[in-house]
């Protein structure tokens, strides 16, 4: 059994974990909780099952950890799996509304985080146009645009090519631009951001 100290490198938790240290769970909790729910929340936006997806990202990452690669990449994988735990629970939404017939428009908006009242509006105006993209160009548009992720990276997250995740975030552009002229509160962004995604 490897045994942890403080400062190691990720290839050295990877190991840990892989060996069965006892410590090794929390000490990939401590490094990378805060990344994670950040990328969760940029996708998912306000939710209040941020906390529950957060735990579902590290009870998958554990499971599965002696499926990484390369060990000294461990932020990238993790994104990655918060990025497909994103995207389910996008999916698994999308379907239930669906199948209860219920428009978006007559669903209880999530509680939006603390903020002045025209950042709030924003933010809420901003998750509901991303919610009638299709997931994976939301996904790419909240990496690469909220986010701020390079674009090499938004790609590795999704796990496709980089000209499948520029061609994803030129849909998504298109689509949040004509969705988002509806939205008064976004008009001054629109026209500060046009043309951003490279």
């Amino acid at each position: 059994m490897i045994q942890l100290r403080a400062g190691e490198s990720d290839a050295t938790l990877v190991r840990a974990l892989r060996g069965g240290d006892p410590h090794a769970g929390a000490a990939l909790f401590d490094r990378y909780a805060v990344h994670v729910r950040r990328v969760l929340a940029r996708v998912l936006g306000p939710d209040p099952e941020l906390s529950d997806l957060l735990q579902d990202v590290f009870v998958a990452a554990l499971g599965s950890v002696h499926s990484i690669e390369d060990p000294s990449a461990l932020k990238a994988w993790l994104t990655r799996t918060a990025v497909f735990t994103a995207r389910g629970k996008i999916r698994r939404r999308t379907r239930w509304r669906f199948l209860r017939f219920v428009p978006d428009d007559e669903l209880p908006e999530p509680a939006a985080p603390a903020l002045d009242d025209e950042g709030s509006e924003a933010v809420a105006a901003v998750y509901r146009v991303l919610r009638a993209l299709p997931a994976d160009e939301r996904i790419a548009f909240a990496l690469r645009i909220l986010d701020g992720m390079e674009l090499t990276a938004v790609a590795t997250s999704c796990g496709v090519s980089l000209s499948t995740i520029k061609r994803r975030l030129t849909n998504a552009q298109t689509r949040f631009q004509e969705l988002a002229r509806r939205e008064p509160v976004l008009q001054s962004w629109l026209s500060e951001n046009a043309g951003s995604a490279e």
